[in-house]
């Protein structure tokens, strides 16, 4: 599903794919492999005019992993465009910060685990 995504976006996605960031590996070991719920995310996936850091077909999920740039103004506002587009047609946005995915992968898993379960996604 590629919601009329240009080539310049998925080639976007696959440059990202390429160059992630240490956190976006680590979630990527929480969820890869079908490891939450036995749902399939994929890695830096091009959305329209966007690119999510994880994305969940079967739930409708994005997760969405927050450096320190995500703290700046201009940022924010991209952010909130970002999840308004995006839940406007359907899809659902987690946040994590950099520092809830190093140091309480248990929190990350239960919250994904928590929006499964409450959107009675079959697992």
């Amino acid at each position: 599903m590629y919601f009329d995504t240009s080539i310049e976006m998925l080639d976007r996605a696959h440059s990202l794919r390429l160059n992630y960031t240490d956190s976006e590996d680590m979630l990527w070991q929480i969820v890869r492999n079908r490891q939450i719920g036995g749902l399939k995310f994929r890695r830096q996936h091009a959305l329209g005019k966007f690119v999510a850091d994880f994305y969940c077909h079967e739930a409708q999920l994005i997760l969405e992993v927050d450096g320190g740039i995500h703290l700046s103004a201009s940022q924010k506002e991209k952010d909130s465009d970002k999840t308004f587009e995006l839940e406007s047609i359907g899809l659902k946005i987690i946040r994590f910060t950099n520092n809830e995915v190093k140091f309480k992968q248990d929190i990350v898993k239960n919250k994904i685990l928590d929006f499964i379960k409450q959107k009675n996604v079959k697992i």
